[in-house]
């Protein structure tokens, strides 16, 4: 599929080693943009999340980084095509990035592959895997691009969230929100919608059911996503 169709922008995907997934859609639509006015989206690949809290919140300021030029051109793309063409983009590594003004809430769905083998495509690569970025590396990125009532919204699978959660309190991050998501009622939770702070409190735990009776979406992920799916 070389694109994806949503209510109010369109995602180009042809050059991107990494296309529209459902869990881009989730933290795309549970991240808490309540109190945040400036935005980055770290791996912005094909720029899904970064239009996804534009479309949310349009008078926020909304940067995005990406490491990998293909990407980058299906980024620019969709961003210059939808309905906000002020959000920022930098083709670089976020290790190199650095900003005058902290961001209030960074978001991101990062690699997190570690140990299992790799394909030919070098892009894919580095779109999967954590060898371009550790976890830890992303977690002193947020803490170095954020200030202290800032938020790190991440998503991933579950075994690989708790290496995720263990790392952030070994930098001082504590998580806040707390999402399991499974994919059928009878399955066991698959991914972690994950909110991190620099101050300690009660951990909001949810879970949400992608899908309910046969195929059909669950309302609670209907509720979630229903703004950005055309077939809602």
């Amino acid at each position: 599929m070389s694109g994806f169709v949503f209510k109010q922008f369109k995602v180009a995907q042809t050059r991107s080693a990494m296309k529209v997934s459902t869990d881009g859609i989730l933290l795309g639509a549970w991240a808490d943009l309540t109190t945040s006015q400036r935005l980055l989206d770290i791996g912005t690949g094909t720029g899904l999340l970064a239009l996804m809290c534009k479309q949310r919140k349009p008078t926020m300021q909304v940067n995005a980084v990406e490491i990998d030029a293909n990407a980058c051109a299906d980024a620019q793309q969709n961003f210059t095509n939808s309905p906000w063409p002020d959000i920022k983009l930098m083709q670089k590594a976020i290790q190199q990035v650095t900003t005058t003004t902290e961001f209030d809430v960074v978001i991101s769905n990062p690699p997190y592959f570690n140990a299992s083998l790799k394909g030919q495509d070098l892009a894919r690569n580095t779109a999967r895997h954590t060898d371009s970025l550790s976890f830890s590396e992303l977690i002193t990125a947020f803490k170095h691009l954020s200030h202290q009532n800032a938020f790190l919204n991440v998503i991933l699978p579950c075994p690989e969230a708790q290496l995720f959660i263990a790392q952030a309190q070994l930098q001082g991050l504590y998580l806040v929100r707390h999402c399991l998501v499974q994919t059928t009622a009878t399955k066991a939770p698959s991914r972690s919608l994950m909110c991190f702070a620099y101050q300690m409190q009660e951990c909001e735990l949810t879970s949400l059911t992608i899908h309910g009776q046969g195929a059909q979406y669950s309302d609670e992920y209907i509720a979630l996503s229903k703004d950005f799916y055309l077939k809602m």
